[in-house]
């Protein structure tokens, strides 16, 4: 069984992680990366509800137009794709405008992000593996495996988690929280 040693350098203290791992499989692989997420948005979230929700309706220069609509984005994105999995015609509405408080997408997301791991943990690992039909916006009709639309997903989310962190940067939010996925590995999980 091989032993990994991971240095984690925090402050001046020089800390060591042993991982021993049996095996790894890409049913937990998959199923670890929809924990992440949602431990992720979870963590993006308790930052932002201590921040003052007028500048989260602010627009600031990105992708969407602020910290609002990156959030209302990530969330249509995770629904379109999980209404994928599982048997669902999803909607997307690429462009739309919340017009809700920013407040009100917290919850959407993380009750979200936490039916998405919930559905994966329903899987077999067999499951995980078969082809999934979706109708891509813009793309057209595909199938993939389910672990490669989880693996889409989740990278998409943490794309625009990164936005957020920009966005804040430029509102002077210079305190975000790591979100790294070797950080949730490592200190986390």
């Amino acid at each position: 069984m091989p032993i990994v040693a991971l240095y984690h350098k925090t402050n001046t203290m020089l800390q060591t992680a042993t991982i021993t791992q049996t095996s790894a499989n890409l049913a937990t692989l998959t199923r670890d990366y929809a924990a992440y997420n949602h431990w992720a948005n979870e963590q993006l979230i308790n930052w932002l509800k201590n921040k003052p929700a007028y500048l989260q309706e602010e627009a600031v220069a990105s992708s969407f137009s602020g910290i609002k609509q990156t959030l209302y984005h990530i969330l249509q994105v995770q629904e379109f794709w999980l209404s994928s999995l599982i048997g669902v015609t999803p909607e997307l509405a690429y462009g739309a405008v919340f017009m809700g408080k920013v407040e009100d997408l917290y919850a959407d997301i993380l009750e979200q992000s936490a039916q998405f791991v919930q559905r994966l943990q329903s899987l077999s690992d067999e499951e995980l593996a078969e082809a999934c039909y979706v109708n891509i916006p813009f793309v057209g009709e595909v199938r993939r495996p389910v672990f490669e639309i989880v693996q889409h997903t989740m990278n998409h989310s943490t794309y625009h988690r990164g936005q957020l962190i920009t966005i804040g940067h430029h509102l002077d939010w210079h305190d975000a929280p790591m979100t790294d996925y070797m950080f949730y590995l490592l200190m986390a999980k």
